[in-house]
């Protein structure tokens, strides 16, 4: 609590309360204004201040140009980054109302059709934050991580060498490894055929869109990063997989999407491997070895790389 009230004040901030404290501690706090915003103490060896600078220019100027994700907030000082004593560092951003739109593991809440509309608005929502962004001169010294197909398929993925995970048993290390040659192989003729490459949320869950009424909004940018545009589709379906309507989801998702960019169907489920995939490396370092999402996120990997490959 020491950071965060040594944070909290950098921006006039009080009456922190905690939200949540994964990969970033995030608190509720008050502003002198008595705004309600978030403050983010992020996790220390992870993204570099300028990667940080960087994912708060974007989701600023994305803000600014009328999209649904939370502009960053200056410290009293006018800075939009604040560094603890410790050397952690802290940013604030403005307050999102509503509630997620799920979790993951957890049925989706509403009606199928209320699931269709959400998930069409969602596709269309996305497709405005690739749109918005194309229109943008990123600085010279943007910097984020890297979501090709070396960060995706390379002998290091940015979340780690998922075939090598130490729950795999033989087949499935096999099969895994098959998946990632066929994912490489797909994602080079992807590329060949004119992809989409740009600045992507890159964590699309569930968690990571709030719903507030009929309007949705973004949050959580902090894995972002350069890469394939319908990677963004894919990590929002890799939640899905398991829902009793997972088709006419996922048709929902690519058509709202398609209202404004083109989006091939075959290759956002190719996607949704690439998320299923990169999420099994990125339990391993993380999570203790009993943990059960080992297990589940390895068998939602299989099973996709086996109907992907079939």
């Amino acid at each position: 609590m020491n950071d965060a009230l040594i944070a909290a004040a950098a921006w006039g901030g009080t009456n922190l309360r905690l939200l949540g404290n994964r990969e970033n501690a995030v608190y509720e706090i008050r502003l002198p204004n008595g705004n309600r915003a978030a403050l983010r103490l992020h996790r220390q060896g992870y993204q570099s201040a300028a990667a940080i600078r960087s994912e708060l220019w974007w989701c600023g100027a994305l803000a600014r140009a009328g999209v649904a994700v939370p502009e960053p907030l200056p410290t009293l000082q006018g800075d939009v980054l604040f560094t603890l004593p410790n050397a952690r560092l802290a940013s604030v951003i403005e307050w999102v109302e509503g509630a997620p739109l799920g979790e993951a593991g957890v049925p989706l809440s509403g009606t199928p059709a209320e699931q269709i509309a959400r998930h069409h608005a969602l596709g269309r929502l996305i497709a405005q934050v690739h749109d918005v962004t194309d229109t943008l001169t990123l600085p010279p010294d943007f910097a984020r991580p890297l979501w090709d197909i070396d960060g995706l398929t390379g002998a290091t993925p940015f979340w780690g060498r998922f075939w090598e995970h130490p729950a795999l048993t033989a087949p499935e290390r096999q099969i895994l490894r098959d998946a990632r040659d066929f994912l490489c192989q797909t994602l080079a003729n992807h590329l060949q055929n004119g992809a989409s490459i740009g600045p992507i949320h890159a964590d699309l869950l569930r968690e990571n869109v709030f719903v507030n009424g009929n309007s949705l909004s973004l949050i959580d940018f902090d894995d972002s990063g350069i890469g394939f545009r319908l990677y963004d589709l894919g990590t929002v379906l890799s939640q899905n997989l398991y829902q009793p309507n997972y088709a006419d989801l996922r048709d929902a998702l690519i058509a709202g999407y398609s209202t404004a960019r083109p989006a091939d169907p075959r290759m956002v489920e190719v996607f949704t491997l690439a998320r299923t995939l990169a999420s099994v490396g990125w339990t391993a370092p993380r999570l203790a070895p009993d943990d059960p999402i080992h297990r589940s996120h390895i068998d939602r990997a299989v099973m996709w790389a086996k109907r992907m490959m079939a």
